[in-house]
């Protein structure tokens, strides 16, 4: 059966608002009242925290951490069994490489999904918003926003926006009072720090714990001490206000826990096997349409099925198929340089041919009218950029004769764009894409078929402008 995680982020864009604090503690807690539960706690802050309080020895050189985590390695080579049974993974310093392949917004929800990671994760963030932090919001299944003061309770806005422009669901979104100093009080109906923080969030709409985390020198203390040691709560100071407050911020967490049927990485990787479905059942009509037949031998592809070189897709998409390599170099050596196969620079003008055309799209586009029958032929980059542009003139094409030079031109020509009585489609064109001959199909599967149509797209734009 597969595991997914339950995911906690702890995010401010607010420094010293006690988001580690929460984080480490909150997970010796939940592991405490619930001791079959796994629960793994990470980092991207390089502050080294977390290594501090759970690592059972010293840090060692070589082993995994958090940089490996991101860059693919599995979970189970990441995480270790630290400190009150509570599983980590070590953090690091050499994330500034991470943000390259991060630029998608859900790519740690796909890698929590497919971590094998069950039970509790905790991700503490760094105090601002880059594509490490959004990418820990957005896979979060509860988002706690530690708030101090009216400064951190401002910068709370940032986090809300990003939901709403991503059209996420801001329910997993609380604040929590944090480091909250009991001593000082107001005049008024606002009569502490909390209520004041909690009647201004919810002013602003934000969502609110009833809990709060109390300033505590002694639990300070446990993070600068003698010993160069970081204590928890729950072993340290237990007699405090603070630990009744984590007592309770934990049953609410556990409750939360056990009402969600589907965690977002187990929601979300639903919606990946079905978006595969998807792409499996579009790729499989893709190959349906196919012209069974190389258009300009007429050979049939699959008793000819090597060197399918190209794949070609008209404009209106009509008409698609493959095409064999030395058909494609035979066609447009005759048609660009008018050569015949017995002629003695044959060869040599069908390699040089043959070696742009594999690394170039080719649009052949006829222009037929009364007075004439010409191809407009050019060349382009994988990125659409123009390479080349030539006028073939095609003499007896529209009587439907051959020259022995452009025949094999005609035969595609009039296969692919041919309509109603034998006339070519109106304003329809040809596009010749190379493809790996190995395995020509994967240009059908939806990354490169979405290439495709960008590039059909830019041709359009290039006729266009012609």
């Amino acid at each position: 059966m597969h595991s997914y995680p339950y995911t906690i982020t702890i995010s401010s864009e607010k420094g010293g608002v006690g988001k580690t604090t929460l984080a480490t503690n909150l997970a010796i807690y939940l592991k405490a009242m619930r001791e079959d539960l796994p629960v793994t706690l990470f980092s991207f802050d390089n502050h080294f925290t977390i290594d501090k309080m759970f690592e059972l020895q010293k840090r060692e050189e070589g082993v995994p951490d958090v940089h490996e985590l991101l860059m693919g390695a599995k979970a189970r080579e990441v995480v270790q069994t630290g400190q009150y049974g509570v599983g980590y993974i070590r953090s690091s310093t050499e994330l500034g490489d991470i943000h390259e392949r991060f630029k998608g917004p859900m790519s740690l929800t796909r890698m929590l999904a497919e971590s094998g990671i069950s039970g509790i994760v905790i991700i503490d963030t760094r105090p601002d918003l880059n594509i490490l932090t959004q990418n820990a919001l957005y896979a979060a299944d509860r988002v706690l926003i530690p708030v101090k003061d009216l400064p951190s309770l401002e910068n709370c806005k940032n986090i809300f926006a990003l939901f709403d422009q991503r059209g996420i669901d801001k329910k997993s979104l609380a604040l929590i009072p944090c480091l909250i100093d009991s001593r000082i009080k107001f005049d008024g109906i606002f009569k502490d720090q909390k209520t004041l923080l909690r009647a201004i969030a919810v002013n602003r709409g934000y969502r609110c714990l009833d809990t709060y985390i109390s300033k505590s020198p002694k639990v300070e203390s446990l993070n600068t001490n003698p010993d160069g040691k970081i204590y928890p709560i729950l072993t340290h100071a237990r007699g405090t206000e603070v630990h009744s407050q984590f007592m309770e911020i934990s049953r609410d967490i556990l409750r939360s826990f056990d009402a969600t049927k589907e965690t977002r990485a187990c929601l979300y990787h639903t919606w990946l096997l079905e978006k595969e479905a998807h792409k499996k059942e579009s790729y499989l009509a893709r190959l349906e349409g196919l012209a069974e037949r190389c258009l300009i031998c007429g050979a049939l592809l699959a008793d000819h099925s090597d060197d399918r070189s190209f794949y070609f897709e008209t404009s209106d998409r009509a008409a698609r198929g493959f095409l064999h390599g030395y058909c494609v170099s035979k066609m447009l050596c005759s048609a660009l340089y008018g050569l015949q196969e017995q002629d003695p620079s044959f060869d040599a003008a069908k390699a040089l041919v043959a070696e742009k055309a594999a690394r170039s799209v080719s649009l052949l586009l006829p222009r037929i009218s009364s007075e004439e029958s010409r191809l407009d032929y050019r060349q382009f980059s994988m990125n659409g950029e123009q390479l080349l542009q030539k006028n073939v003139d095609m003499p007896g094409f529209e009587a439907g004769e051959f020259n022995g030079i452009h025949d094999r031109l005609y035969l595609l020509l009039n296969e692919a764009l041919a309509g109603f009585e034998g006339a070519l489609r109106q304003e329809s064109w040809l596009a010749v894409y190379p493809v790996d001959p190995v395995n020509p199909e994967a240009v059908l599967h939806e990354d490169s078929y979405r290439s495709v149509h960008r590039l059909q797209k830019l041709l359009s734009e290039a006729i266009l402008t012609f």
